[in-house]
């Protein structure tokens, strides 16, 4: 289904279809695999809806705030999601994430990696900033960005074998938001 996903946000990059949020495109592929798997008749609109929110619920990563707060200290600290604007404010508010500013790929009208959504922090904040989450870290770096990544090993479930190895195009390798927050020296 991830692949699907993917061609769905791809579609929309290109130009091949009109953009549509992210958690809309959630839905559709939830649809589709609540039909495929013979659910229809169990799971109503809401409670699809419910099912398609629940990540606007989840709990941070457990070095997030401490990391976070750190580095917001010293530096400005932003979301950039290809996540709705509604959603990631759910999601910052429901984790009390420190952030400064929360953008979205929705301001763009477009996903990353395209470079639209990248502009997005230099038009809102200013300046370029200085990390990214590693799916998109090329076309950030390619963007002039620089890089800091964060292996998450469990992100996508404990059955999912995500890349978290290092890479030497990487500004920073991190273990944790504490490791990086050390790394930048903000206290």
């Amino acid at each position: 289904m991830a692949g699907a996903l993917s061609r769905r946000v791809d579609a929309v990059i290109a130009g091949r279809r009109t953009w549509l949020r992210v958690d809309r495109i959630y839905r559709e592929a939830l649809d589709k695999l609540v039909e495929v798997n013979g659910l229809s008749d169990r799971l109503d609109g809401a409670e699809r809806d419910e099912l398609n929110n629940v990540w606007t619920r989840l709990a941070p990563w457990p070095d997030a705030i401490e990391g976070l707060t750190r580095l917001r200290r010293r530096y400005l600290t932003s979301t950039l999601s290809n996540a709705g604007m509604a959603s990631v404010v759910a999601l910052v508010k429901n984790a009390n994430l420190p952030f400064d500013a929360v953008l979205t790929a929705e301001l763009a009208r477009s996903y990353k990696p395209a470079p639209a959504v990248y502009q997005l922090a230099v038009d809102y904040l200013g300046f370029p900033p200085d990390a990214c989450h590693k799916y998109d870290l090329k076309a950030a770096r390619a963007f002039g960005m620089k890089t800091a990544f964060v292996p998450r090993p469990l992100e996508f479930g404990p059955d999912a074998t995500p890349d978290i190895s290092p890479e030497s195009w990487f500004d920073i390798y991190a273990t944790s938001f504490i490791d990086l927050a050390d790394r930048l020296q903000a206290d």
